[in-house]
């Protein structure tokens, strides 16, 4: 019996311990209390863990990271964030192209393979001519890092679109080319800075705390440059 109480400890330990492993690492955490301007941070690097797609839907290819976009789901960061900010900067390689990332969020896939938290959108430019509704395309504003909570997770928009928080200015780019999101994340109150402007927000998240996940949702999308400060 107590044979068999430590081979089933092992075999439980080993599975947890495998369980355990990162997908891959991209990006960086900084801390806050080191940043001075004109020097230059190491950082800590960013460990992703597999959530609902597959182990090939990410590749890591020099300075980018590359999403598959199939299947449909997401990885999320090691570690659970309250306040921080986000910057990280993405190009869409096909028109329409869906993707985007969840802040303060469990991580555990709905019916649509995809978790709560804070969605924060990224869609190609084409986006809203290739959906249109009822022969009505969809406000441009939509496929410019529209902010909205999802999974049950309840937020006050800056710029009502009905549920969802529209940019107040369209500066996205269209396939090919890079965009650049800044995430302010501070006690249940986001900004987000599309292209060196703040141009979006939401308030009062029923959520303020969880992962950060990357979404797959259909298209092949690249990231780079993911830098994390964990505030306060």
């Amino acid at each position: 019996m107590k044979i068999t109480i430590l081979f089933l400890s092992i075999f439980f330990m080993a599975g947890n311990i495998h369980a355990q492993q990162p997908l891959f690492s991209f990006g960086k955490e900084l801390n806050h209390q080191e940043i001075i301007p004109g020097k230059k941070i190491k950082g800590e690097p960013v460990n992703w863990f597999q959530v609902n797609t597959e182990d090939d839907t990410w590749a890591v290819k020099g300075d980018e990271l590359i999403c598959s976009g199939l299947p449909i789901g997401v990885v999320r960061s090691e570690k659970k964030y309250k306040n921080f900010i986000m910057h990280i900067e993405w190009k869409h390689m096909e028109a329409g192209g869906n993707s985007g990332t969840f802040v303060w969020s469990d991580a555990e896939p709905g019916d649509n393979r995809l978790p709560n938290g804070v969605e924060v959108q990224m869609l190609e430019l084409d986006w809203v001519n290739q959906n249109t509704r009822n022969g009505e395309k969809p406000p441009i504003a939509y496929v410019h890092g529209e902010l909205f909570g999802v999974g049950g997770v309840e937020v006050v928009p800056d710029n009502p679109r009905g549920r969802r928080s529209k940019s107040v200015e369209n500066r996205c780019k269209g396939k090919g080319e890079w965009n650049t999101y800044d995430v302010v994340c501070v006690d249940g109150t986001i900004k987000l800075s599309v292209n060196g402007k703040f141009v979006n927000g939401i308030s009062k998240s029923t959520k303020k705390e969880g992962y950060i996940c990357l979404e797959a949702e259909g298209a092949e999308i690249h990231f780079r440059n993911i830098r994390i400060i964990e505030l306060p």
